[in-house]
């Protein structure tokens, strides 16, 4: 009151200023409900708004023109804030990331180191995709279209729209960069108990038989050599795949690294043997044999056809969000994972589409639908004397790819016991190796059960339409949270109409089987159910019963004591 009107003036900009600072430090340094106070500030500094903060003993003319005065200032001041808000944000992530690398630099403490690089990633991606299915389904594919031309077109379409679903994971995978894949991103988007019922699939069904049919394709090719004249005996050929899954699962419990070695040099041998099948086709079709490719678009088109036709190609492409599975231990998540699915997807895609040119053009329509296995038919016509090395080739490839899904089987397993939804110990790592070892045991041993089962083939099919509406799930999630979770990183954020796009496809996959094979569906569906109760008693309800939790505690400590593990938040005592 004893201040000129003139000093009065001069003092309400530092009034303000010291406002703006107060929301500078708020920003800075206060809670998430303080932050919100600095766009209010920026927003009630400019234009006639500003006239709410100006003290109340100014008049009305003053206030107006003190609006105009301090509009460029607190313009300054807010850029200025904005810029050590990004600083701040920025050092945090530093920070975060430093904390990561020294947790992975200490020897002391037990958790998955990042060992898997830039080249292992592409080989998971490469490794496990390029199973049995370019060696077997190009029959199905051909079937369905009775064209050549239009097979062609199929295989290029399942591999964009394959593509197109990995770039859909790259963003989820940047934006959610734990390991754990479909359930992480179900679990962050619709919460636990949905993201249960996709473990319990997985863990009862999906995981335990995909690895043994991959691995009863190895043992049906690597025994073949041996049986030239008929087929190889059945028991043999589940020992053989018994042996398999045995001996991968010892590697992968043994050694991160190693188990990367073979992935890398079992991806390795299969494109080898593909591009030495794409070489030999391409020779023959330059040399005048086109016989088959005369006519090449007529065929079938039907929407059934076509549908069918897409069925069996994206079954060869199955495996494309594998790494999703293992982001906890790949180099630089933010960078890698995009980066392995930009060189591995384009690789396959290739691959794929030149050895099916190169089959349609040595194999003849009638031989093409009556092989069980085109790549061998192929080797019989023009490999001679050598055509026992295609099922060889075959063999190796589906053991790769048993490695691929064994590894990524464990740490989904274990993402599943750290948020509590699956028993302690399968969480629990090797003190030395830094291996998952309680979860690939497990998945080995559920897998040899699978073996047992003279109807195995029929368990994945009452599951394959579940798979993709797992996945269409995962993207749906993502768009959601877009609107939910906008705080969320997003390194990558894809056009809207991509994922849309995909997702309508997925739509569609999940429509189609359910309307063809609806028995088979429900039958999926209601095997999925049964872990709604599972998941009210022994997760939701296990303090009601304590017996649960003494015979887990029982069962923890007897795993930890027989394989020498720890949970990730232990740390070994020192021996002496």
């Amino acid at each position: 009151m004893f201040l000129s009107m003139s000093a009065r003036l001069s003092l309400t900009p530092l009034f303000l200023s010291f406002q703006c600072v107060l929301a500078m430090r708020l920003q800075l340094f206060g809670t998430k409900g303080e932050a919100q106070f600095l766009p209010r500030i920026h927003r009630q500094s400019r234009g006639k708004t500003a006239i709410a903060l100006a003290p109340s003993f100014l008049s009305c003319q003053h206030k107006k023109r003190l609006a105009n005065t301090i509009h460029s200032r607190t313009g300054i001041i807010t850029g200025c804030v904005t810029r050590m808000v990004a600083e701040k944000r920025e050092l945090e992530d530093v920070a975060a990331k430093d904390e990561t690398d020294l947790a992975a630099n200490n020897p002391d403490s037990v958790h998955l180191k990042r060992k898997i690089t830039l080249f292992n990633g592409v080989a998971i991606i490469v490794g496990t995709i390029v199973g049995s299915g370019i060696f077997v389904s190009p029959a199905g594919v051909y079937q369905a279209t009775h064209s050549a031309g239009g097979s062609l077109l199929v295989w290029l379409g399942s591999g964009l729209f394959s593509m197109l679903g990995a770039l859909c994971y790259a963003e989820l995978g940047t934006t959610i960069t734990r390991s754990g894949g479909d359930y992480a991103y179900i679990l962050e988007a619709f919460g636990p108990l949905p993201a249960f019922l996709r473990l319990w699939c997985a863990l009862l069904v999906i995981r335990p038989t995909t690895q043994a049919i991959v691995a009863l394709t190895f043992a049906q090719y690597a025994a073949k050599p041996f049986f030239t004249t008929c087929s190889p005996p059945e028991n043999a050929v589940r020992l053989l795949a018994a042996a398999c899954l045995c001996l991968l699962t010892a590697v992968n419990c043994l050694s991160v690294r190693w188990a990367m070695r073979v992935q890398s040099v079992f991806t390795t041998g299969k494109l080898v043997a593909l591009v030495a099948i794409i070489i030999a086709g391409l020779i023959h079709l330059f040399s005048g044999h086109t016989e088959y490719l005369e006519k090449p678009f007529e065929g079938k088109y039907d929407a059934t056809s076509i549908t069918l036709a897409f069925y069996s190609g994206l079954f060869a492409f199955g495996g494309w969000n594998y790494l999703n599975f293992v982001t906890d231990e790949l180099q630089n998540p933010y960078k890698n994972l995009p980066r392995a699915i930009w060189i591995a997807m384009p690789i396959v895609t290739l691959v794929y589409v030149l050895a099916n040119l190169a089959y349609l053009a040595v194999v003849s329509p009638d031989e093409m639908l009556s092989s069980p296995a085109v790549a061998v038919t192929f080797g019989n016509k023009l490999f001679g004397p050598l055509a026992w090395t295609v099922p060889v080739f075959v063999a190796l490839s589906t053991f790769g790819g048993v490695n691929g899904i064994l590894f990524t089987s464990g740490r989904l397993f274990l993402a599943g016991a750290k948020e509590q939804q699956l028993p302690a110990f399968f969480s629990f790592i090797h003190y030395q190796r830094s291996t998952p070892v309680p979860s690939l045991l497990f998945t080995c041993g559920m897998s040899l059960v699978m073996l047992m089962s003279a109807d195995i083939f029929a368990l994945i099919n009452y599951f394959s339409f579940i798979l993709w509406a797992t996945v269409g799930a995962c993207v749906l999630g993502m768009l959601i949270m877009r609107r939910t979770r906008p705080e969320l990183p997003r390194p990558i954020r894809l056009p809207l109409w991509l994922p849309v796009l995909f997702l309508c496809a997925c739509t569609l996959l999940v429509i189609v089987p359910a309307y063809n094979q609806p028995i088979d569906s429900a039958i999926g569906v209601l095997i999925t159910l049964t872990g709604v109760p599972v998941y009210y008693i022994c997760i939701v309800g296990q303090s009601k019963f304590p017996f649960l939790e003494k015979w887990t505690d029982k069962l923890t400590r007897l795993i930890q004591t027989w394989l020498e593990v720890l949970s990730p938040d232990e740390n070994p005592q020192p021996t002496h």
